[in-house]
């Protein structure tokens, strides 16, 4: 039996969903289908294990061979059609982290899909065969797929190496019992739950004069990544991270409206230029098409098409290369940074005998050869 979340099954669902209409629309800044911009399909590639197989839109669907380009079978588009809107009702009333379909299942084994998710050896979830109106080539374009059925997609995957570490320098005579602080402000966000502990940390710590400065990000691949885009990128998200965790922001806008504000790169902006928001869109698109945290960011794209947005009410929309301004104000308009989980040790009665984290947390303060330090997470969620 096939199980899988919402995300998962998106996956089929669009596979599905392309096939029925023949077609996939461009869509604006805010979401929205450009009329008379769209992208008609000739084919969608798939390949589980050593099976390859090709889905021709052909008048019905023709499931081709792709080692031996010999027919398999024909199934009526129409088949497609209801198997897409039967899977979407299943997706809108679906409870749970987990589920299973036995007709859509019955459904796709029958046409040789025997799995929710292709193989595949870079960031996109589909390949799919257009015929491009603007050059009249038939390229081959992977997609990202991104389901708003349920919850939020996330753009940034958190892990230990998304740490942005800051060093804290204290005023000279002070003398700063961390340890009391991460128990403290512990304590104080569990009895008021409105209140994060990691904000207090911050504010506690500005309040004794102490600086919070930006050292390195933990993994050093992903410095060298945001780096390799623009090497102001990890200071300015260092900012961004900041604020966020100190003030409670989360929506990508009003974070950057702050540090525009506040300038701490002391960029000349005297004549307009938009310097955060243009390296952050090259940041979020970066991550949209292929770049990752572990791995060496060369700036070619896996997912060669853009990113396929599954919408709440089941509409399938697009960004594309060819409309990259609009790419990126949807990326910038429709994210939040988001606070991925601190440390298991909150749940931990016996969290006070250990109060230095371990490598892979953040969100404490914490002592390495004879200096303070705290780790701030970077994790990025789309919003609807």
């Amino acid at each position: 039996m096939i199980t899988g979340n919402k995300g998962e099954w998106s996956e089929i669902y669009v596979f599905l969903k392309l096939l029925a209409e023949g077609k996939l629309n461009a869509a604006d800044a805010n979401l929205n289908a450009i009329p008379g911009v769209y992208y008609p399909i000739i084919k969608i590639l798939r390949q589980e294990a050593a099976e390859k197989r090709e889905f021709v839109l052909n008048g019905n669907i023709e499931i081709i061979d792709g080692n031996t380009s010999k027919k398999v079978i024909t199934v009526s588009v129409l088949d497609f059609i209801q198997k897409s809107q039967e899977l979407f009702g299943y997706l809108k009333k679906a409870t749970g982290r987990s589920f299973s379909f036995p007709t859509i299942e019955s459904f796709i084994n029958s046409i040789d899909v025997k799995s929710l998710a292709a193989v595949k050896t870079d960031k996109a979830d589909i390949r799919v065969v257009v015929h491009d109106m603007n050059t009249g080539l038939k390229p081959t374009l992977g997609f990202s797929i991104k389901s708003m059925i349920g919850k939020d997609s996330t753009l940034f995957n958190p892990a230990a190496g998304t740490n942005f570490i800051f060093k804290i320098l204290k005023p000279e005579g002070l003398i700063l019992n961390f340890k009391k602080i991460n128990t403290d402000t512990l304590l104080y966000s569990q009895q008021n739950k409105s209140s994060s502990k990691i904000a207090l940390r911050l504010n506690e710590l500005e309040d004794l004069n102490c600086k919070i400065v930006f050292q390195k990000i933990q993994s050093d691949n992903l410095e060298l990544n945001l780096q390799l885009i623009d090497s102001q990128l990890p200071e300015i998200l260092s900012h961004l991270i900041y604020c966020k965790f100190k003030n409670g922001k989360s929506k990508l806008t009003d974070l950057l409206e702050e540090i525009k504000f506040k300038n701490p790169l002391g960029f000349n902006i005297s004549k307009g230029h938009p310097f955060y928001d243009y390296k952050i869109k090259n940041f979020l698109t970066e991550s949209a098409l292929g770049m990752t945290p572990e791995s060496v960011w060369t700036g070619k794209y896996d997912a060669t098409g853009g990113i396929i947005i599954v919408k709440d009410n089941g509409d399938l929309v697009c960004y594309h290369i060819y409309n990259k301004n609009e790419f990126e104000d949807y990326l910038i308009n429709h994210t939040k940074l988001e606070q991925a989980s601190t440390s298991e040790d909150d749940l931990n009665p016996g969290f006070a005998k250990n109060l230095s984290p371990k490598p892979y947390k953040y969100g404490w303060i914490y002592e390495e050869n004879g200096e303070l330090f705290i780790k701030l997470n970077l994790q990025i969620r789309f919003i609807k």
